[in-house]
């Protein structure tokens, strides 16, 4: 059987205290070790059920890489719906800013060693998969 992959203790605690800070009146939360791993294991389980999910909508289209739109829709099918339209307004914002990040770039700046790196950024900000060789794609 497969190593179970474990989240960043450190990200998960701090996930959960700024949230719950949001709830308290003094911003102070303590969080038990035991609530912390249950957090982990939680969003560990809801990410392998979310992938699968879109892995699944991914193949009924034949193809072998999953795009934004295949975990939009896995949301969806997994009753998660009211978490579509937040994270679709999250990607464009990420998708400007990094847009705006890529236009500072000088256009000599690596030209010889990755002159194929353009059309890619282009295609991956456009959500479109441009790896057709092993399937997997490292950079969604």
């Amino acid at each position: 059987m497969a190593e179970t992959e474990e989240l960043p203790k450190t990200i998960v605690r701090r996930v959960v205290k700024e949230k719950l800070s949001t709830y308290s009146d003094d911003g102070d939360i303590a969080v038990h070790k035991d609530a912390l791993l249950a957090f982990s294991e939680s969003a560990r389980i809801f990410i392998h059920y979310l992938s699968a999910t879109a892995n699944d909508i991914c193949r009924e289209s034949k193809r072998q890489i999953i795009n934004a739109e295949d975990v939009f829709k896995a949301f969806e099918e997994t009753e998660f719906a009211e978490f579509v339209g937040p994270l679709k307004d999250f990607l464009e914002e990420f998708r400007k800013k990094n847009a705006g990040k890529k236009a500072a770039v000088p256009k000599g700046k690596g030209d010889e060693k990755g002159k194929g790196d353009e059309e890619k950024r282009k295609r991956k900000a456009e959500g479109e998969p441009f790896d057709k060789g092993d399937g997997v794609d490292d950079d969604q």
